[in-house]
């Protein structure tokens, strides 16, 4: 993780089943404020999918995306400015 900026942040305010991502380290924060769930730290590993334990997401590795993209699009997280 020492060698990440910055690690994504996802949503999932739309219920997908799967959301294919291009990182392997992540976080996921279940759908937007207020509805979240706590903002949990996912590692792949060697693995190519993970389970998110609260919403029950499946994210997927995909190679071909960069960092800021996923399939569907539309999921990554942008906190509200205050």
């Amino acid at each position: 993780m020492a060698d990440h900026p910055t690690i994504p942040h996802f949503q999932n305010d739309a219920g997908h089943a799967v959301i294919e991502i291009g990182v392997k380290e992540f976080k996921c924060v279940g759908a937007n404020p207020p509805f979240d769930h706590p903002h949990v730290y996912l590692d792949l590993g060697e693995d190519n999918e993970k389970v998110c334990p609260y919403c029950s997401t499946l994210y997927r590795y995909d190679p071909a995306l960069n960092a800021t993209q996923t399939r569907p699009e539309g999921v990554t997280y942008r906190p509200r400015a205050a």
